[in-house]
């Protein structure tokens, strides 16, 4: 078997190392004990939120990967992510409404403890083991934390890949190039 040539349309992979991938799997993991805990079985929402939080996570990975071959296909799939974190979102705001419980309000001494923890803290281990003593409450404003810092994660990703593809072109321009490189020209 031959080595790969990684000159050439090369295989990347790379999403697990991603600080927006490991808040989006954090999320889903808060998101997943949320909707089990706190949801009424039977409840739509319950299936919902844990797919919009997976979806978040998922395209992601499928996104990034797909890109080797299509930034069309990475755009869309990064964009699908960015759409399902806003639909958690929504979620997480509508829970906290219906209920009458409160959504901290970013001045809030809680909120901005919350977010210095996030800001530092990507493994879901640890969310997980925190989320367990904490309301309903809590838990809900630890997500949204979670999801606002996403946002920002997200869209940069998507930039980044924009800019990649408007400065690098896509495969057609790789295959092309690559097919000259070949043949001498």
């Amino acid at each position: 078997m031959q080595p790969r040539d990684n000159s050439f349309l090369p295989l990347t992979n790379r999403y697990e190392g991603l600080t927006v991938y490991k808040i989006a799997t954090c999320i889903y993991a808060i998101t997943y004990y949320f909707a089990q805990t706190y949801l009424p079985k039977g409840d739509r929402t319950v299936d919902q939120m844990i797919q919009a939080a997976r979806s978040g996570k998922q395209n992601i990975a499928e996104g990034m990967v797909d890109g080797d071959t299509s930034k069309e296909m990475q755009l869309k799939l990064l964009n699908a992510a960015r759409g399902s974190m806003h639909e958690l979102k929504v979620d997480y705001e509508d829970y906290l409404l219906t209920r009458g419980l409160e959504h901290w309000p970013l001045s809030d001494p809680k909120s901005v403890q919350t977010r210095n923890f996030c800001k530092t803290h990507s493994d879901p281990k640890e969310y997980q083991e925190a989320i367990e003593q904490r309301s309903d409450e809590t838990i809900a404003n630890i997500a949204l934390t979670l999801i606002y810092q996403y946002f920002p994660m997200i869209e940069g990703l998507i930039e980044k890949q924009k800019r990649d593809f408007i400065q690098n072109g896509g495969i057609k321009e790789e295959l092309s190039t690559a097919r000259k490189k070949y043949r001498g020209y």
